[in-house]
């Protein structure tokens, strides 16, 4: 790795947090462990871990039966020993594969069924195997943490990290009375968004250059077949038109209402 960097920071995608990661650094320099896991209180968990050191000593994917009361939130710190560990992964799996002859039919399917040699699984092949052994310690918060698994998880989540701007950061947030009559509620509207008077959006994601007409409505709903409403990129919804529970892939003009579609 470039400049070899001290400690490396390791974040899943879709996961909404607020991320400490200054704090979680400090603590996991005070245990002196190889890894850092961010978890949180909830009352189905992945994990046990020690309340005064804060090692983990136990780590089970998705228990049939309680745990304890702590999840894996998908951040992660590690020391670049965390390599050697994943080198050795893969060198006992080669040494597997090449101990096990095609004798029988029963290996030859449990082959088939084995993951290539270079494929390395944090929580089976790392978290499980390093837990209770003064390799991996844990960071607990009780603030917010979601998964975004769907595009209504993305409104959800937004609103989140609003709220904590709301406490912490007000002045990032945009103010202004915008245009007369316009409604936008629980929605993210994105850069170059043209909303026209008296328009409504609410439950929706309004893509780049987009544009809402006068008295125009889109409005999504969780529990809908289709969920949220989603205007793609450069979407025109004209004039006294309402998009309801509706995806609209980009560059399409809407000149009548639909409901429940998918536009192609």
């Amino acid at each position: 790795m470039e400049e070899y960097p001290s400690h490396i920071f390791l974040l899943n995608c879709d996961v909404c947090c607020i991320f400490p990661l200054t704090d979680m650094l400090e603590a996991h320099k005070r245990y002196g462990g190889m890894g850092t896991v961010f978890l949180l209180k909830q009352q189905i968990s992945l994990v046990s871990w020690l309340l005064i050191t804060k090692e983990l000593l136990h780590y089970t994917e998705k228990p049939e039966t309680f745990v304890s009361d702590l999840i894996n939130c998908g951040v992660y710190i590690f020391i670049p020993d965390i390599f050697t560990a994943i080198q050795e992964v893969s060198t006992h799996r080669e040494d597997q594969a090449n101990f096990c002859h095609l004798s029988t039919f029963d290996t030859l399917q449990s082959l088939k069924r084995a993951f290539p040699l270079d494929f390395v699984r944090s929580d089976q092949d790392i978290l499980s195997p390093f837990a209770g052994k003064k390799q991996l310690y844990t960071y607990e918060t009780m603030d917010f943490w979601e998964q975004i698994k769907t595009p209504g998880m993305s409104l959800k989540c937004s609103g989140l990290y609003l709220s904590q701007f709301r406490l912490t950061s007000a002045d990032l947030l945009a103010g202004g009375d915008g245009r007369a009559g316009v409604r936008l509620i629980n929605c993210i509207v994105f850069d170059d968004v043209e909303v026209q008077e008296n328009a409504v959006v609410i439950n929706s994601i309004v893509g780049w250059k987009s544009s809402i007409g006068k008295w125009s409505r889109a409005n999504g709903d969780y529990n809908a077949k289709l969920g949220i409403t989603i205007l793609g990129e450069a979407v025109i919804v004209e004039d006294e038109v309402v998009v309801i529970h509706s995806i609209v892939l980009p560059n399409k003009t809407l000149n009548s209402s639909v409901q429940d579609e998918i536009i192609l």
